[in-house]
């Protein structure tokens, strides 16, 4: 494990010494929580959609915890495209070490950062309302913990094959923000036409939001919205695919080794 945590190590110094991606990645969700839920609040309320008599802003607020989740995942590992340019990576791949490993350190490094910042917006969860239980919070940490390791994983898929930044943000704009989206985070699925309720049945991300909901909501059933998926399989889906993404991500840094030494 020494490599690994060295390189998650680095990975975290590496971040906090760059300030602007600290407030990029923690500022931006809470900006788009504050005007999103502002806009909509009083539409929501009106057709009836949030569930419990909750306002908007307390509906969104699992949204942006996982929002913040995935911007930091996505900055954490355009670190690999910048160690690419620098000859960084190119050095840690000729070590004597296995691609697990360096992709573990990598990931657990964006796991830390994404899992701390999310922590903060959640411990102000009960200034929006939202009155969590000792046991839903240790869920709550457990979800967003499987969550922040899939989402870096699976930024460390698409950023180990990118060559510029510019590629790697296209890509997030195209393909990640759209599952963030259909998640459930902006509106419920059972408000939803068909065809995106089946999109969204399979995407991912859908269950991890679940289970952050049902975690927060974990005394408070009333306001979980209608047709949520259970605990248990958006726990088992959330875990199972942090795993999917960390054995991708380990045979795409294994398979392009020998490109990346070139």
């Amino acid at each position: 494990m020494t490599p690994a945590i060295s390189l998650c190590h680095r990975e975290l110094v590496r971040f906090l010494r760059q300030r602007h991606r600290v407030i990029g990645a923690l500022a931006t969700p809470i900006v788009f929580w504050l005007l999103i839920g502002g806009g909509m609040n009083r539409s929501f309320r009106a057709a009836g959609d949030v569930p419990g008599g909750q306002n908007y802003l307390e509906y969104f607020f699992p949204g942006t915890v996982l929002m913040i989740l995935l911007f930091t995942a996505i900055f954490s590992t355009i670190s690999v495209i910048e160690d690419r340019r620098e000859g960084f990576l190119q050095g840690v791949l000729v070590a004597p070490v296995s691609r697990m490993q360096i992709v573990l350190g990598k990931v657990l490094g964006g796991t830390v950062l994404a899992f701390a910042q999310a922590l903060v917006l959640l411990i102000l969860a009960p200034l929006v309302g939202v009155r969590l239980s000792l046991g839903g919070f240790a869920l709550a940490l457990v979800t967003m913990l499987a969550l922040a390791f899939a989402l870096t994983a699976l930024g460390l898929c698409i950023a180990w094959r990118m060559h510029s930044t510019q590629g790697f943000h296209a890509i997030m704009n195209l393909f990640l923000m759209p599952m963030w989206f259909l998640s459930g985070a902006l509106f419920p699925a059972s408000g939803a036409w068909r065809g995106l309720r089946w999109v969204m049945m399979i995407n991912p991300l859908t269950y991890g939001l679940a289970a952050l909901r049902r975690s927060l909501y974990w005394n408070d059933r009333a306001t979980i919205p209608p047709g949520l998926p259970g605990l248990g399989v958006s726990l088992a889906i959330s875990v199972l695919f942090a795993i999917m993404m960390f054995v991708l991500a380990s045979r795409i840094a294994a398979g392009r080794t020998q490109a990346d030494l070139e």
